[in-house]
């Protein structure tokens, strides 16, 4: 959709003509709330597990916050790291992505703020998936081997792997 019709759908719709986009140069979030609807439409909270030499389990815990834009949107995405104060924006290609990373900037800034702005819809589960194992490493149990397999159960109920009749 972002680049436009495909030469075959050109060929069988010869006279449709391409919106112009307009170009919006001053991107600020005026309202929370607008936020946290981008948010549920275009955010995913991420949980990686990957492979670690250095610590007893043997696996690392790396969670992350992205929400990804078309490059036309980057002044967006780069005005999200000044609203929130924390994370950064950079440039893949053609879309511009925003990422906090940083386990106190999820745990005291994205969190706290998706609690009082909630996320909707089936996403609204991997929110909850999300702030779980972020008080699991609280809790340090990401550090055993007991808590590192009740986080892969939970991974593996996100995003793409969660029930979507629910």
């Amino acid at each position: 959709m972002n680049l436009g019709l495909s030469d075959h759908l050109k060929e069988y719709f010869p006279n449709i003509v391409p919106a112009i986009r307009p170009l919006v140069v001053n991107q600020h979030i005026a309202n929370p709330q607008w936020l946290a609807g981008f948010a549920s439409a275009e955010g995913c909270f991420f949980i990686g597990i990957n492979k670690s030499s250095t610590t007893k389990t043997k696996v690392n815990i790396q969670l992350e916050l992205q929400l990804t834009q078309h490059v036309r949107d980057e002044l967006l995405i780069k005005s999200l790291v000044e609203y929130w104060n924390c994370g950064s924006a950079h440039r893949s290609n053609n879309v511009f992505r925003f990422r906090v990373s940083k386990f106190r900037d999820l745990s005291d800034k994205i969190i706290p703020f998706f609690k009082e702005y909630p996320i909707i819809g089936i996403k609204s589960k991997d929110f909850e998936d999300f702030c779980t194992v972020v008080d699991m490493m609280k809790d340090k149990k990401h550090l055993s081997f007991e808590g590192v397999e009740q986080i892969r159960i939970i991974k593996s109920g996100t995003n793409t792997g969660r029930d979507k009749t629910i």
